[in-house]
């Protein structure tokens, strides 16, 4: 789908305060280390993700997700008011009942007659989110709105520890379905689109122009990465299995079929693409799917290596991330590259102007 009048005006984003290395997770996996004869450092090694952040315990997800909202508005000097319409796009949430975008809504400060509701789709929640928006803003229902995420790692973590801690029957291969949740981290972002029309006459630049999404939808993988059950809150504490072998090919070759079908969207070449942003899953993943996509790595921006994989907001938090370090530069065209377990992908395409960032 195309986008005439659709910009990202700003980009809020919150970081964790608490610092967890790989090392820190492979020392409290010891005892495990030594039994199935694991090498330290592996991890990381494998991964390429050094640290990961966490909340402070009992930290809300919704209290994380309002200030991001409000870091958005804020960078983008942008009224509460003017937002006609708020999702809530990660995987955590609250509540079963009602949506966590409901608690966000009411802090932020946003109008009744806003559209506001949860989006969950893993990895690609805000990125979901976001085409939503843009879409009711294209057909003239809103002039703006804002999708947010809050991921909190601190249970799937714990929960996958005490698995592998406690299982006397593990083995070299069945540990390999759990690596994948020892890679993700904590983490919120917030996204505020609105039409250009609007606010690009407010001599504060039109952000980067939203010029187009693709989506592909490979669901016969959709075992391939898998929780055991279904929870709200920040106590939960899920089990995840991955088969991270599979799910890298598979990711791989449904990225492939998007970006071919974003550059004929969109009218694009490789040549014109200033930059990309991965989904921030890691290094094994990042060089497999730049070369089969013909994109060079130097042209990519990430920050798996001191994030780890953030799921819904890690895409979106590195575009916030590289806007901060002015890695995008206005009259250039980036290329959003995400991937989510199901298995499906969504890719954008942005051309930028000036887009305001808070973190």
């Amino acid at each position: 789908m195309l986008f005439q009048n659709v910009s990202l005006l700003s980009v809020g984003y919150v970081l964790p305060p608490l610092v967890l290395t790989s090392t820190d997770i492979e020392n409290r996996l010891e005892q495990v280390y030594s039994r199935l004869k694991l090498p330290q450092g592996r991890l990381e090694g494998m991964s390429g993700i050094r640290e990961r952040r966490l909340w402070e315990p009992k930290t809300r997800i919704s209290d994380m997700s309002a200030l991001s909202c409000q870091r958005a508005l804020e960078a983008a000097s942008v009224a509460s008011e003017e937002v006609q319409c708020l999702i809530h796009a990660s995987v955590c949430r609250e509540f079963l009942e009602p949506a966590t975008a409901c608690r966000v809504h009411h802090l932020v400060g946003l109008p009744e007659n806003a559209w506001v509701y949860d989006v969950s789709n893993a990895c690609l929640g805000v990125m979901n989110g976001a085409v939503q928006i843009a879409q009711l803003i294209e057909s003239g229902v809103i002039q703006a709105g804002l999708v947010v995420g809050t991921e909190d790692c601190r249970g799937l973590l714990e929960a996958t520890i005490d698995q592998l801690t406690h299982d006397p029957n593990l083995t070299r291969q069945s540990i390999k379905p759990a690596f994948a949740s020892l890679t993700i981290g904590s983490g919120s972002c917030a996204w505020l689109l609105g039409d250009s029309r609007v606010f690009g006459m407010r001599g504060n630049g039109l952000g980067a122009s939203v010029r187009g999404a693709v989506a592909v939808a490979r669901t016969k993988h959709h075992a391939l990465c898998q929780s055991d059950t279904d929870a709200a809150g920040s106590s939960m504490q899920p089990i995840m299995n991955t088969d991270s072998e599979l799910l890298l090919e598979a990711g791989v070759a449904t990225g492939a079929t998007a970006f071919e079908l974003l550059l004929k969207e969109l009218d694009w070449n490789r040549d014109e693409i200033h930059s990309t942003v991965c989904h921030q899953v890691g290094s094994a993943h990042r060089k497999r799917m730049l070369e089969t996509l013909a994109m060079p790595v130097e042209k990519d921006f990430s920050t798996f290596d001191v994030l780890g994989n953030t799921g819904s907001v890690a895409l979106p938090t590195a575009l916030g991330t590289g806007l901060q370090q002015d890695y995008f530069r206005p009259g250039t065209k980036t290329a959003l590259l995400g991937i989510g377990s199901g298995l499906n992908s969504i890719m954008m395409g942005l051309e930028f102007g000036r887009v305001a960032v808070r973190g």
